[in-house]
């Protein structure tokens, strides 16, 4: 078995690849910023190393009372809030949708029955389950967050990148997962502090559950 796990940002990488350097079973790559470098990222590493799982990593701003920094939003749906299509060739076409695709991706059943399996479990961060959200902007005042949550109230974490690796995914036949770490809470923060703390003071810590949820795959054979 071989697990893809994706990636944006240097920093990210580095935290990651300490965590799985000894397992050859585990590929983690950067793909860049933003929704195209994440879709060419995810046909790349498919295409390189046909992993039978990918995972999108990394960071993202939270949503929700209930969600906290250094929380994981486990991905059930994702889509985009900066596409729309418009109702001109298809009144059925949903904001966040690209036309001919899914209004939103829907997650892998079996990954998330593992993923809910560590909820509650001493070694894993609290683990939400829930939509996430991609658009090509980072998220860095209150006002972009309500906009973003107005279209999508249901909505967890928000990121740059996981909606365009579950697509490319999707058309890719490969099974897709997005286990992203709250870095800050848009909401609830200014000129986005949170996010620069979650670097500086608790990010060496905050991707072990990602860990965890890939020692589990393959502790159960996906």
């Amino acid at each position: 078995m071989r697990i893809a796990v994706i990636v944006a940002m240097e920093k990210e990488q580095r935290q990651l690849q300490q965590l799985f350097a000894d397992n050859p079973q585990v590929v983690v790559t950067r793909c860049g910023i933003g929704k195209v470098n994440a879709a060419l990222g995810a046909a790349d590493v498919i295409n390189r190393c046909h992993p039978d799982v990918v995972i999108s990593s990394g960071c993202a701003g939270g949503n929700g009372d209930e969600v906290q920094v250094k929380d994981v939003v486990v991905s059930t749906e994702l889509a985009y809030h900066d596409v729309y299509c418009g109702k001109a060739i298809d009144d059925n076409t949903q904001y966040g949708q690209v036309q001919g695709m899914p209004a939103r991706y829907q997650g892998d059943g079996r990954l998330l029955a593992i993923a809910e399996q560590l909820k509650g479990q001493q070694t894993s961060a609290r683990i939400h389950m829930g939509l996430i959200v991609t658009g090509d902007w980072f998220v860095d005042s209150k006002e972009k967050m309500r906009n973003i949550i107005g279209l999508f109230p249901d909505a967890k974490a928000v990121d740059m990148e996981s909606a365009a690796i579950a697509q490319t995914c999707y058309k890719m036949g490969v099974p897709f997962v997005s286990y992203r770490v709250i870095s800050d809470i848009p909401l609830r923060d200014t000129d986005a502090s949170q996010y620069h703390d979650f670097w500086d003071q608790v990010a060496e810590t905050s991707f072990q559950t990602t860990r965890h949820f890939v020692e589990a795959l393959l502790e159960q054979g996906f």
